[in-house]
């Protein structure tokens, strides 16, 4: 990993004779915290980011957003913008985590002036566990449903059917062969997934779950990711064979990726594909940069930001191939284009493809099959959203929370399933729409622009020329320009024909806003707690932490030895020097006062 070197360190400075903030009265023995702990496993880490990135969102949005914007021909801004923008944040996040090791708020002792990105940070994180943790309760509502000889959504005549409910195997059964217009009709299944008995208890079972798995940290969570990550992609191969070898996939499959290369001419395909690629990596969320601080310092993550993100991109292309042959085998039965079965969101998830199930022989082993693979992709992104948060906070208030962390953990689960309780209610679905529309919309989006700005022009930081123009310009600029995008085509919520009233809408809104705020006030703070006229406080408060840098000491070569604890006096300064390496700047001055203080005692023996 290249050294980051901050330009305000960069000029030679003759250190002041500090004590060690460790010492009292000349005793080192003080209580230090607990041990944070790395990764226990090669490929804990790798996998664990795979399992956060390769999420819900890869199986319902990127294949209905490729086919909206120009089918194959998506797949060329896509790549383009993954180039840009994904690759260089996502490197961006790893090597900050890494280098430091350091949670998303703790991290911002590189610049404490910025230290409200990272509150604003852990706020959208915790608005998105909120309603994520719902959805992977639906899930898990659907699996015990599946586990039954016939699908509960698969016929009418249910005690939560209406009089709109439309069978298709009594259309099947009837053998028209005159198209049926479906559009003034509803589907068992999207009656059923109106229902909401039970939902409580699956909530409280999906926040039991994660945190069993996040109980000892990334110790734990390391080791379930080698199921959760991988297994997936198992049952992802399954349903791609099962597709594409049923009657009619072909036609879902040419809808799903013929190119129109008219759409590249439309600036909306590059902001959907620059949007697909900034949520399906999940960058700005902390995740990727609180997985990274558990890694040795001297960890490959190089190769890992590559294998990460093109491996994210591959998955989501056959997702896209697993979903569109069903749809195409779907659309076939029902006699009806592919654009009229196909969706987007939940409404895929829950609607669309389990209708389809239920036209396949076996469709309770195949239901059960897809939202298995739907469980486990959303718990490895949660448990990467749960360990955000509960990493940043113990890495601020280490001496009380960390020795607790179990305990503490249990306390952000037990909080953040009350204040979802609100979505197992009746209107808990357009809860869940405006958290989903607005709690990462443009405040996530003002995080990471922030977030690049600090790392590239006030802090400083040596990488490949390719990362280096990307954080300088391209990826500020895309994301600027999505920003742009996202205020002027701007649009009230929607769930269906229901448009969200003007206060749910301003509700929405103070969300992004408030995460944007936390900046400002982060910064008000950060000049409060410095001294000196108003400039000198800003920029002192710019400058890192005296202890910014790596964790362990024989990792603080370069200017970085300057930052150990009661290295300011020379003679730790040297001891450490003469044991780890590493010129710096203040060597020199070290010498010089180490043979003044030698000559000193050879006057004082002299004289005695």
């Amino acid at each position: 990993l290249p050294s980051p070197i901050p330009w305000s360190l960069a000029q030679p400075v003759t250190p002041d004779l500090l004590v060690s903030p460790s010492s009292q009265d000349g005793d080192l023995g003080s209580e230090c915290p607990e041990d944070r702990g790395n990764w226990t496993g090669r490929l804990d880490f790798l996998l664990s980011c795979i399992g956060y990135c390769v999420g819900l969102g890869n199986v319902w949005r990127f294949p209905y957003r490729a086919y909206t914007n120009g089918g194959g021909a998506f797949l060329v801004p896509y790549f383009i913008m993954l180039a840009i923008c994904g690759i260089p944040i996502f490197f961006m996040e790893l090597s900050l985590g890494q280098f430091s090791s350091l949670g998303p708020l703790a991290v911002w002792k590189i610049s404490p002036l910025f230290k409200g990105v990272g509150m604003g940070t852990i706020l959208i994180v915790s608005l998105v566990a909120i309603y994520y943790n719902m959805i992977i309760a639906y899930v898990l509502f659907y699996l015990f449903a599946s586990l039954t000889s016939d699908l509960p959504w698969q016929h009418c005549g249910n005690w939560w059917n209406t009089d709109l409910c439309l069978d298709h195997h009594v259309i099947k059964a009837g053998n028209n062969t005159l198209p049926v217009n479906i559009s003034n009709t509803v589907s068992p299944s999207e009656e059923y997934w109106r229902i909401r008995w039970n939902l409580c208890l699956c909530l409280l079972l999906s926040w039991t779950i994660v945190y069993l798995c996040i109980l000892k940290g990334v110790k734990s969570s390391g080791k379930v990711v080698y199921f959760t990550a991988t297994f997936p992609y198992l049952i992802l191969m399954m349903l791609l064979i099962r597709g594409v070898t049923l009657e009619g996939a072909w036609k879902g499959i040419q809808f799903y990726l013929t190119p129109q290369f008219d759409h590249l001419l439309s600036s909306k395909v590059w902001i959907e594909a620059a949007l697909q690629i900034f949520y399906s990596l999940g960058v700005g969320f902390g995740g990727l940069l609180t997985f990274a601080s558990y890694n040795t310092f001297h960890q490959n993550i190089y190769r890992d930001t590559f294998i990460v993100t093109l491996g994210n991109a591959i998955t989501s292309i056959l997702a896209g191939f697993a979903i569109f042959s069903v749809l195409g085998y779907m659309s076939q039965e029902l006699g009806v284009p592919v654009d009229q079965v196909a969706k987007a969101g939940p409404g895929l998830a829950f609607v669309v493809y389990p209708q389809a199930m239920t036209m396949l022989p076996l469709s309770p082993f195949w239901s059960f099959l897809f939202f298995f693979m739907l469980l486990t992709l959303g718990l490895d992104s949660q448990f990467a959203f749960m360990e955000t948060i509960v990493t940043a906070v113990t890495d601020e208030f280490p001496y009380y929370l960390r020795p607790k962390k179990a305990s503490f953990s249990a306390v952000i689960c037990i909080a953040l399933f009350l204040m979802g309780l609100i979505l197992t209610t009746e209107s808990g679905m357009y809860w869940l729409v405006l958290l989903d529309d607005y709690s990462a919309g443009f405040g996530l989006m003002v995080v990471v622009i922030t977030t690049c700005l600090v790392v590239t022009r006030v802090y400083g930081k040596g990488a490949w020329p390719y990362f280096r123009a990307c954080w300088m310009v391209l990826s500020p600029a895309t994301m600027m320009a999505l920003l742009v995008y996202n205020i002027v085509k701007y649009q009230p919520s929607e769930y269906g024909n229901y448009r969200f009233p003007t206060w749910a809408e301003v509700l929405g809104i103070l969300m992004g806003v408030l995460s944007c705020l936390m900046i400002p006030m982060g910064m008000v703070v950060a000049v409060l707690q410095e001294e000196g006229t108003l400039w000198e406080r800003v920029q002192q408060a710019s400058r890192p932490a005296m202890d910014w840098g790596p964790s362990l000491e024989e990792n603080r070569t370069g200017v970085y030895v300057s930052s150990l604890a009661g290295s300011q006096s020379p003679k730790p300064l040297m001891v450490h020097m003469r044991k780890y390496g590493g010129i710096t700047s203040y060597e020199n001055t070290a010498i010089e006062v180490d043979r003044e203080m030698e000559e000193e005692e050879d006057d004082e023996e002299c004289m005695i």
